[in-house]
């Protein structure tokens, strides 16, 4: 631990004078640090606090920060209506921090950036801030990371100084020796050389989209000499300890569960997860790192959640489960693959007294399964339901999406059908044990996302995700026992907008914001369309914004899975959890 630091300790809640809890004294593992001589930066997740502290590269993040003892980074969240965006340690306002890192997991969060910018009194514009000319207090320099901005970081270009594209863990060092340059320091230059020299560093200010008459993209060259064409994402090839929890609170999506890593990316190659894509290699860390991870839990949390369960090789998980058996401790799961759930596993289950569990099908029918890549079959889910019921699950839930591509009205009665015959199973089990588990089907729309397959494809227009959830409703209204949890299809729509969207519609996220919130409405004003980013079809050849980050990704290996997938065709994963040199085919290991 660095110099001058102290560790916060679980505590009694405290109330403020608004009757809120004090989150910092329900926290075991946070820090709270003398602002005196050292360089404040606060770390923003635009969210709520309770999702925000449950997001483990957040706390990642924080961490290493303030690792360095001549910086005080300190978490600023998303407040509630009517209350202005304050750190958790100290209760500075935003305003008052010279450098502001936000960290972003999902487009529905682009407008809450400007948001809380807005009401910290900065503006939200990242040429506004310039003519300031140095960074500073009110005038602060903004730095965008995390997974949605190495998707795709353009609906943001208008509002960050520069981007740090991909992984932290290979930047964080020389990212904070760049920092301290920058106060008092000149802004323009600054940014040049952050763009020339800091690794995964994206200044969109010194880039130029070029667009054809259509709305299309030509190019987007650089403005500059001596800054390259395309940005290359950081990204971590080892870690002697897997990535863990460094924060545990009882008000977080996981309350109080120690979480750690055991790999990241994932080997399957579904054609709709982005984040299959863009962790591209897969990377599975040793049984070592785990444990190393699993030794670091403090005693306040006797649960742990283990992420990655996709793709652990099963002698992996036997070392590990074989350790935490023997630490009496128990484990959550975030969801489980129906084909993968072995006797290791489901022993884990049970010695964990685990009482909920998730498999997530995503594709309602055997054929749209196919179209997914998802390689599981009905039966794999009736057997993994069987099997987590008969392991003492009372809970059951089931992730479906619906809007998927050639999706259609047989495809929805085929996933009716598979509720049916889940529900039936696991209810003769319940009568027999003389309780009932009870059945959540929680269905989503689906969100063409850049860097997959289905970067080509676009959504189903609004009204007909609206139709289709209003079937499936009456088609459930007979079922008993069963909990319907649907997205709102209106949301998901304007998240597949931003998910493939590019400055322009960045520039107008400032009106709907200064609108309160009616896209449909502000985009209707400025004459944007939104089929042309949510619905419209991609052609082969079409530049794409986000392919100012370079994945290594090649975009013909993507077109030929989506050609796969509107045949109805499967193809195999990325089978492999390192780096070989004999594979070509996504491009990524070349």
């Amino acid at each position: 631990m660095a110099a001058g630091l102290t560790r916060q300790r679980a505590a009694r809640p405290l109330r403020t004078n608004k009757k809120d809890y004090d989150l910092f004294s329900l926290e075991t593992g946070s820090l709270r640090k003398k602002w005196t001589g050292k360089l404040p930066v606060a770390l923003v997740f635009p969210n709520t606090y309770h999702l925000g502290m449950s997001n483990l590269g957040f706390q990642l993040i924080y961490d290493l920060l303030n690792s360095n003892s001549d910086i005080v980074c300190e978490r600023v969240f998303l407040p509630p209506a009517g209350s202005l965006p304050l750190s958790v340690e100290s209760g500075h306002l935003l305003r008052d921090f010279p450098i502001i890192l936000f960290s972003v997991s999902f487009e529905h969060d682009f407008l809450s950036i400007i948001q809380i910018m807005r009401l910290s009194g900065i503006a939200p514009v990242t040429s506004v801030r310039r003519l300031a000319g140095r960074p500073g207090p009110g005038t602060p320099l903004v730095v965008g990371g995390g997974v949605a901005t190495f998707i795709n970081p353009e609906p943001l270009a208008p509002y960050m100084d520069f981007f740090l594209l991909g992984e932290a863990e290979p930047v964080m060092a020389p990212f904070q020796e760049y920092l301290f340059k920058f106060i008092g320091g000149n802004y323009e230059s600054l940014l040049r050389e952050a763009a020339a020299g800091l690794p995964g560093c994206y200044v969109p200010a010194l880039y130029a989209p070029i667009c054809r008459e259509d709305g299309t993209l030509e190019a987007m060259p650089p403005l500059v000499d001596g800054i390259p064409a395309r940005i290359k994402k950081n990204i971590t090839t080892s870690m002697p300890v897997a990535g863990h929890s460094r924060i545990l609170s009882p008000e977080t999506e996981f309350a109080n569960i120690y979480l750690t890593e055991l790999g990241r990316g994932c080997t399957r190659g579904c054609r709709f997860c982005a984040a299959g894509y863009v962790y591209r290699p897969p990377r599975q860390w040793t049984p070592e790192a785990i444990i190393a991870a699993v030794r670091e839990k403090p005693a306040v949390s006797p649960k742990v959640g283990l992420l990655g369960m996709e793709m652990t090789r099963p002698e992996n998980l036997r070392r590990v489960a074989a350790f935490l058996l023997q630490q009496d401790c128990s484990l959550s799961f975030s969801s489980l693959r129906a084909d993968a759930l072995s006797d290791t596993l489901l022993e884990l289950l049970a010695a964990s007294k685990l009482k909920s569990a998730a498999i997530a099908p995503d594709g309602g029918s055997e054929r749209l399964r196919r179209v997914i890549n998802k390689g599981i079959s009905a039966e794999d889910c009736l057997v993994a339901a069987e099997a987590l019921i008969k392991a003492d699950v009372h809970n059951l839930k089931l992730y479906f999406m619906i809007g998927l591509p050639t999706e259609t009205s047989d495809d929805l009665l085929e996933l009716v059908e598979l509720v049916r015959l889940i529900q039936e199973r696991i209810m003769g089990i319940g009568r027999a044990r003389g309780r009932l588990s009870q059945l959540t089907l929680s269905i989503n729309s689906f969100v063409p996302k850049a860097w997959t397959p289905f970067q080509f494809h676009g959504a189903f227009p609004l009204a007909e995700l609206k139709r289709k959830v209003k079937f499936l409703r009456r088609q459930f209204a007979s079922f008993n026992n069963l909990k319907l949890v649907f997205d709102q299809p209106r949301h998901a729509f304007f998240q597949a907008m931003l998910a493939r969207g590019d400055r322009r519609l960045g520039e107008a996220l400032l009106s709907i914001v200064e609108s309160g919130g009616n896209w449909q409405q502000t985009l209707r004003r400025l004459g944007i369309e939104p089929d042309f980013y949510a619905a419209r079809l991609r052609a082969e050849d079409e530049v794409f914004p986000w392919e100012i980050v370079d994945h290594g990704l090649d975009r013909k290996f993507l077109w030929r899975e989506y050609q796969l997938a509107l045949e109805s065709r499967p193809s195999r994963g990325c089978e492999i959890a390192e780096p070989l040199i004999n594979c070509r085919r996504c491009g990524v290991c070349r």
